[in-house]
């Protein structure tokens, strides 16, 4: 097949992609024809579908290609354009999550949180820890990640939790932290602390509703799990 052969056939099979979508939605594609078109927007005249395989397989799954990041992406040959492109769908998608949990009283919509919570911290390969603020209905108004880390460890401070819980107005928190290791079984580390926080905003009226904590292969709750 000649070079413009090759350019006309993946303009149309890319039109097919885009018909396809637009007629069935998601549900219409296997996941690496989903990461194959994402590719194709930002890598033109060149078949994206091997790259797209290689990926998934690499990296384990669509969803785990989209929240690698950029320095592995670029590690297992994927252009710059191309890294973009991956990290502006995975925004996207985080942002959308998102959404579904500020609208809404979190403790009324925990899966929804489960899922955002997942999306945006499952596959970080540093902890970060996250305090979603909220008010005296339970809806948030502020969601930050207060600490980045190493593989294995962020720094967390009590006293800068409750600062920022005061300033902010805050009545009320869900804690949560990843595991880059997978496992999301909490530790002593993750135990003391959460229980320290809980007495320091008990004292200021601020309630610690639970600490998630986030792994590849699920979470653990430590209220759940009958820990706080």
């Amino acid at each position: 097949m000649s070079e413009a052969d090759s350019s006309e056939y993946g303009v149309g099979h890319r039109q097919r992609l885009r018909e396809r979508l637009l007629a069935g939605g998601a549900d219409a594609f296997h996941d690496h024809e989903l990461l194959e078109y994402i590719l194709a927007l930002t890598i033109p005249r060149r078949d994206t579908k091997p790259l797209a395989k290689r990926l998934i397989s690499t990296f384990g799954s669509y969803s785990a290609v989209l929240a690698a990041d950029a320095d592995s992406l670029r590690s297992a040959g994927v252009g710059e354009a191309a890294v973009a492109g991956i990290k502006f769908v995975e925004a996207s998608a985080v942002r959308l999550l998102q959404a579904a949990v500020h609208k809404q009283p979190v403790l009324s919509s925990w899966q929804s949180l489960l899922d955002y919570l997942h999306a945006s911290m499952a596959h970080g390969i540093r902890e970060q820890f996250r305090v979603l603020f909220l008010n005296s209905r339970n809806m948030v108004i502020r969601d930050e990640v207060l600490s980045q880390g190493t593989v294995d460890y962020a720094a967390v401070y009590v006293r800068e939790i409750i600062k920022r819980s005061l300033e902010v107005g805050a009545t009320a928190l869900i804690l949560t932290h990843n595991h880059p290791s997978g496992d999301p079984s909490p530790s002593q580390d993750d135990i003391r602390m959460t229980r320290e926080i809980i007495e320091a905003g008990r004292r200021l009226g601020i309630t610690v509703h639970d600490h998630v904590i986030i792994g590849r292969t699920g979470f653990k709750s430590l209220k759940t799990l009958g820990l706080i």
